[in-house]
């Protein structure tokens, strides 16, 4: 169980094959991203449209599953975005801890990635402006606003995963590129290994990479529920069923 944004769906692949190779089996991956994607809010990002990840059809598949034996893993992961639509700290951390509740009333075992502050602390004010017009062209927060309500929301990440005893990932901010939000993708496999050994996953001597055939059948999928130019579209899930018998749910 993932949730997460835009660095989960650019490493969804990724972390799929980590996942695979580090347990030794089939998995079934049940996943809430997108680039923009919003913990307590609808989001758009150019054309297309997605329901929060509170709202979106991921906790109705979760709750048709049968008890299982072996406890989940659910990774929270990409918050920060809602801080970018003008959501204060307290209120995105609210949204995330009800996330964590979901996820640990059924069973998850839940591992938090922290917010890049390192990263974020490193932006400077024309840096800054040409981030929020590439991406957020209606954010109205200063630079300061930010970065003080990003280390807000990061201690409050702390505190949640302490009050419900998840683990916690750090994001050296040398993993992270011009834009200060996104993971280098050449860094998104240590990401993934971070989180697989937090999961409790045997350890492996090489970090696993997708195939190109993974990237092309994970990475082109869309979610089950999303409206482009105003249009809704449906897919059937799960989405992908890879040779192994893995499958990957998208919502």
């Amino acid at each position: 169980m993932v949730l997460g944004a835009s660095n989960l769906s650019r490493g969804l692949p990724r972390l799929v094959a980590a996942a695979r190779a580090r347990s030794g089996l089939a998995i079934d991956c049940f996943v809430a991203a997108g680039h923009g994607r919003s913990y307590g809010a609808t989001s758009r990002v150019g054309w297309r449209r997605l329901p929060s990840i509170l709202a979106c059809g991921l906790w109705r598949a979760l709750d048709r599953l049968p008890p299982s034996a072996a406890g989940p893993l659910a990774l929270v992961c990409d918050v920060g975005n809602d801080l970018l639509y003008g959501f204060p700290a307290d209120e995105v951390a609210a949204w995330v801890a009800t996330a964590v509740r979901r996820l640990e009333s059924r069973g998850a075992r839940v591992t938090i990635t922290r917010l890049p502050v390192a990263s974020v602390d490193r932006v400077g004010p024309v840096r800054f402006r040409a981030l929020k017009t590439v991406y957020v062209p209606g954010c109205r927060l200063r630079l300061d606003e930010l970065k003080a309500a990003a280390s807000r929301l990061d201690d409050c990440l702390a505190a949640i995963a302490n009050a419900h005893g998840a683990a916690l990932v750090d994001q050296p901010g040398a993993w992270y590129g011009v834009d200060a939000i996104h993971v280098r993708r050449r860094r998104l496999d240590h990401l993934w290994d971070r989180v697989c050994t937090a999961w409790g996953l045997p350890e492996r001597e090489r970090l696993e990479r997708a195939t190109v055939a993974d990237w092309m059948r994970i990475g082109l999928r869309g979610a089950e529920v999303r409206a482009i130019a105003g249009s809704l579209r449906l897919t059937p899930q799960p989405a992908v069923q890879l040779a192994d018998g893995s499958r990957v749910w998208l919502y």
